[in-house]
């Protein structure tokens, strides 16, 4: 089974599809891209919806989209078939004025276009219906170098590898304990990753890959740990945390270090927390502002 028996089953002419393989240069966009796919599509739209001077001129010669995000091994899993309307030309003030882009430019890095270009062109996508369910499901073989990121559907043979039982752009959760995300990905959490984060009060590590040096902070707001890590640290990066100010937390790495019961009170859980900074050091060596001694009381009862 290929892609361009599926696209006839569908009554589509392979002649008028272009298939994309979407893998980023920017590793910050490469490792939330398909996250956006489902949990902000309007962001992982934008991010399709301009290309260089060659891909434009074969958007206009054609109907559809196969829209892909491409793997680690030379696959690539679809995000979607989209319907190529309407073109319009896009100034560089006008590019860089629309705040999709200037989001995707700060949070992921987005190289996006440069001024010596001038101008590009800006296509209307609209997702179809077309292999809904198999969304983030669906994988192909790239036919190829994997260099090559778009290709003629009709020109080329996408072998059908696996469909998969669930979608891989939204695991499930990893356990607790084995769970690590970056800056990037902390900003476009899953939905039921972050509900699950919201049930917990605990104790959680921020270690900055720069140099190594790591912050022990303690989550016992209404929201719990989602409280802490989404509504503190995606937005300003610091938290409001001394030490982590003028840092690049594009570094940061957010690993929860104990869970605590969701009901236990402040005093308790910042008890747990002065024990996870004295036996990690990141007082004296790590993140963590104020002297041991200043926070003796907290251990004495």
């Amino acid at each position: 089974m290929e892609l361009n028996d599926l696209l006839r089953k569908e009554n589509i002419a392979p002649e008028t599809v272009i298939v994309m393989r979407h893998r980023p240069r920017e590793p910050r966009l490469q490792a939330v891209l398909p996250w956006l796919v489902e949990e902000n599509h309007t962001l992982f739209n934008t991010y399709q919806q301009t290309q260089g001077p060659t891909v434009e001129k074969a958007f206009q010669s054609a109907e559809y989209l196969a829209s892909f995000i491409g793997t680690d091994n030379g696959k690539a899993v679809l995000a979607g078939l989209y319907k190529i309307g309407k073109t319009k030309k896009m100034a560089y003030q006008q590019f860089w004025a629309k705040r999709e882009h200037i989001e995707l430019y700060e949070k992921f890095g987005l190289i996006g276009m440069e001024n010596k270009r001038g101008s590009c062109l800006w296509f209307d996508l609209k997702r179809t219906n077309h292999f809904e369910e198999w969304r983030g499901k669906l994988v192909i073989c790239w036919p190829g170098m994997a260099l090559s990121f778009w290709r003629w559907a009709s020109r080329n043979k996408f072998d059908v590898f696996s469909i998969c039982e669930e979608s891989v752009f939204v695991k499930t959760m990893p356990r607790w304990a084995v769970l690590v995300v970056s800056h990037a990905q902390l900003e476009t959490l899953p939905r039921s990753w972050r509900e699950e984060l919201s049930r917990w009060r605990g104790i959680y590590y921020i270690l900055d890959t720069a140099d190594g040096k790591g912050y022990v902070g303690a989550a016992y707001g209404e929201e719990n740990i989602y409280q802490r890590w989404i509504l503190g640290y995606s937005k300003s990066g610091d938290g409001g945390n001394k030490l982590l100010k003028g840092r690049d937390a594009s570094g940061f790495r957010y690993s929860i270090l104990q869970i605590l019961p969701h009901d236990m009170l402040k005093d308790d859980v910042q008890r747990v927390e002065e024990t996870w900074k004295r036996r990690l050091h990141t007082r004296e060596f790590g993140l963590n502002a104020g002297s041991i001694r200043g926070q003796a009381s907290l251990m004495q009862t």
